[in-house]
């Protein structure tokens, strides 16, 4: 090696560990960032030589990012904020709805809140992609090889349309002892609320009169209006597995008029009825219980508590929102309601190393990602979805302090080494004189 070739050689040496003071200062810096993976240089050899002949070797700093190493979950009083325990990314994109894949990334920066439009956008300002929730409640087939069939997650504004009632639910208890008495006791009564099909609220009452019977009850049903639509006779077994469980149903009477109507199986314990509450009637069908059953009323000594249970609802609001491990993000409604409105996918890659950083925390897919999956959280290889939380950065302060100090350590020897050959070149040059 000549003495200028130990002078490019130094000079390699103080390129190279500026980078990596370079690469230092940033982790330092983004210390507190949330979802931020630390950066390194690796010092490489290099030489100018080329076959089998020997070249000067000097150094290059080839700079690396440590994505495979999580940071810790911070909690956070915002629910939309989310942090992923485990393997993946979200999905993210520069604008609502965006339509180029080109323009979807990922990151693990989870600070999301509602922008003026309801699109849940990061503090770097790139908007949260998932799946929409049909209302069969699932996201369908959706490819989850490519972005193409992602949405922006939004939650502004949204609201649930009138569903009508079609069923109704009885359960609770008779008490027996109001039964087989000489005089016959005064009737329980009770309502459910059901919803028609515009999602207006009404009443259907019902009446459970014991009879001096033991163990027989009559119960009679009314519309919204208190018009009689039917009955019939409840008797309970009182002895062997059985006991409290519906035995059978007699008696059964229709009071309506028509297009109301009153129909009721005696096998199945269901009422039908037809209600006249718009052009097109309503049909709705109660269940007291099948006869052995008791997945309905019951008679047992003890105090009346019967109670209902119906589907339908009014038109409903959005109130707030849940996001599930699972990345399934709730809606709840001010008719009571909750419902699935997104999945949020984690994604993952072949190649994490092979991403390729942007501004904003976040990064794109290259030639060298490999293989794309947008999965369900909390299943297979991904991680959970933790609302609430964010991820701190993955720099340990004190081991970017030693990097530091190990750093200026090498540029000082390299520049050392510059100011030694400097003084040899000068040696030499007074060799003349």
């Amino acid at each position: 090696m000549s003495i200028s070739s130990a002078l490019q050689t130094g000079v390699s040496g103080l390129r190279a560990n500026s980078q990596a003071v370079g690469g230092i200062s940033e982790n330092i810096a983004n210390s507190n960032t949330v979802g931020y993976r630390r950066g390194f240089a690796h010092m490489v050899t290099t030489t100018a030589s080329g076959g089998f002949g020997e070249g000067v070797l000097s150094v290059a700093a080839v700079d690396q990012i440590d994505i495979s190493t999580a940071g810790g979950l911070i909690s956070t009083n915002s629910p939309t904020d989310m942090a992923i325990g485990g393997n993946g990314f979200f999905a993210v994109s520069l604008s609502p709805n965006e339509k180029v894949p080109t323009n979807y990334m990922l990151t693990r920066a989870g600070s999301f809140l509602p922008d003026k439009d309801g699109n849940l956008k990061n503090a770097a300002g790139y908007f949260l992609a998932g799946y929409p929730v049909g209302v069969d409640g699932t996201v369908g087939s959706v490819d989850r090889s490519s972005f193409q069939q992602m949405e922006t997650v939004n939650i502004g504004n949204l609201n649930i349309s009138a569903d009508v009632t079609t069923t109704v639910e009885s359960f609770g208890n008779l008490p027996s002892q109001d039964t087989g008495l000489a005089v016959a006791g005064a009737p329980f009564s009770s309502s459910s609320e059901i919803f028609t099909a515009l999602g207006e609220s009404q009443r259907l009452s019902f009446t459970w009169t014991p009879t001096t019977t033991t163990n027989m009850w009559d119960i009679a049903v009314s519309d919204h209006e208190g018009a009689a639509l039917g009955g019939m006779t409840l008797e309970f077994s009182d002895s062997g597995p059985q006991a409290g469980a519906p035995l059978s149903y007699s008696n059964v009477t229709s009071a309506a008029v028509a297009p109301s109507a009153f129909a009721f199986d005696t096998a199945t314990g269901i009422a039908s009825l037809t209600l006249n509450n718009g052009v097109v009637p309503q049909e709705i069908e109660i269940n007291f219980g099948a006869p052995g059953s008791f997945e309905g009323v019951t008679q047992f000594a003890g105090d009346y508590s019967i109670a209902f249970d119906r589907d339908g609802s009014s038109v409903g609001e959005l109130v707030r929102s849940e996001i599930a491990e699972d990345g399934t993000l709730y809606g709840i409604f001010d008719n009571g309601l909750r419902r699935a409105i997104y999945e949020i996918p984690v994604a993952i890659v072949a190649n994490p190393n092979g991403l390729v950083e942007v501004k904003g925390n976040a990064y794109k897919l290259s030639g060298e990602t490999g293989s794309f999956s947008a999965l369900r959280a909390n299943s297979s290889v991904v991680g959970s979805v933790n609302a609430g939380a964010l991820e701190a950065s993955n720099v340990d302060i004190a081991q970017e302090m030693t990097d530091l100090i190990k750093a200026q350590r090498a540029f000082s020897t390299n520049a050392k080494i510059i100011t030694t050959v400097d003084d040899m070149m000068d040696e030499t040059t007074r060799l003349k004189r």
